[in-house]
């Protein structure tokens, strides 16, 4: 038996530490993963070499490199599980609730800067529900969840960048900016209250310090989202919002892309 330690550099929250976690069930020989958040590292007991798990983790393109034993991070402190969960639920109740508020307002305000923010909440929120409620699961109802997940996001991704090919082309009308304005302002503070929570047990839970990144990061698209809105305000044209949502469509659509390698492993 054989303990490797990798580093993988982009594992930012609990959902991406649940796609290694799938990646590597599909690997033989894999006795036990050992997975630590705070430092991004992963430490796997296996038989045999070593180059199948290298490459199963390069397929995730999370910047994954092996790790000697003059680079090993210290251990980082023990988490609790029920802590853990419970801001887990937060994030998944915050992200399902501004889903479908910033779904509709879209559609009211017609802009597609707030439907695609609603399709990015929604994309976070199913991959913070793959990773509290696939636990214990098998490795290939994981996989199922995973693949659900991955072409639901990656279809509504598809659907909205042609809706925005479609809006340029027929000099689509500029959205409500006063609806955009509050809604982003809304899901803004959402997510600065859920980083409150998670600041306050940020210093002994591994997944929440990630989860806080994870947040952090739907932060700025908010931000975004109020620019364009901004910008639609200055400019009288849909363009600025056309193109924030093609942007985040993208994000959306990359983010599926990567589910779904992990589901045919």
């Amino acid at each position: 038996m054989t303990t490797t330690r990798f580093r993988v550099g982009k594992m930012d929250c609990a959902a991406e530490e649940q796609l290694v976690r799938m990646r590597l069930d599909a690997v033989a020989g894999i006795r036990r993963v050992d997975i630590d958040l705070a430092s991004r590292t992963v430490a796997v007991d296996h038989e045999g070499t070593v180059w199948e798990i290298s490459a199963a983790l390069d397929s995730l393109d999370l910047d994954s490199t092996e790790l000697d034993e003059d680079t090993l991070p210290e251990p980082a402190s023990s988490v609790d599980p029920r802590r853990e969960r419970r801001a887990l639920l937060l994030a998944f109740g915050i992200n399902v609730a501004f889903f479908f508020g910033e779904f509709v307002a879209g559609v009211l305000a017609r802009s597609l800067g707030l439907i695609a923010d609603a399709l990015d909440m929604g994309a976070d929120a199913s991959v913070y529900a793959l990773s509290l409620f696939a636990v214990g699961r098998s490795a290939t109802r994981k996989r199922r969840l995973a693949a659900t997940s991955g072409y639901v996001q990656l279809g509504l991704a598809i659907v909205g960048l042609a809706a925005v090919v479609r809006r340029f082309l027929v000099d689509a009308e500029p959205p409500d900016v006063s609806t955009m304005i509050v809604m982003s302002l809304l899901a803004l503070a959402g997510n600065v209250a859920t980083i409150v929570v998670l600041q306050r047990v940020r210093s002994s839970e591994a997944h929440i310090q990630a989860s806080w990144i994870f947040t952090a990061n739907d932060i700025k698209v908010n931000l975004l989202v109020i620019v364009a809105a901004a910008a639609v305000a200055v400019t009288d044209s849909a363009s600025p919002d056309l193109v924030t949502g093609a942007v985040i469509f993208v994000i959306v659509a990359n983010g599926a892309r990567r589910i779904l390698a992990i589901s045919r492993a």
